[in-house]
């Protein structure tokens, strides 16, 4: 899934509810797929606590960073 919307400087282009064990340490909220995933290329969606979303879809930052998914959330409401 591709997102048709531009990426603007210091705005994350992914949904509020992925989750990693590396963002869990980030200072900043992740810019690009490898501030999301270490190692382990593991993430997870903190809305249902597994590797799929809501909509039962797989969680991944590719995956999660489209704003047609009816569970994508901005980290920033309505400002993005």
């Amino acid at each position: 899934m591709a997102n048709s919307a531009p990426k603007r400087p210091g705005i994350s282009p992914f949904c509020r509810h992925l989750t990693s064990k590396k963002m869990i340490l980030a200072a900043e909220p992740p810019l690009e797929a490898s501030d999301v995933l270490d190692a382990s290329q593991h993430c997870w969606c903190a809305r249902t606590q597994t590797v799929l979303g809501p909509d039962r879809f797989a969680c991944h930052p590719e995956d999660c960073e489209d704003r047609e998914r009816d569970c994508f959330e901005s980290r920033f409401g309505d400002l993005t």
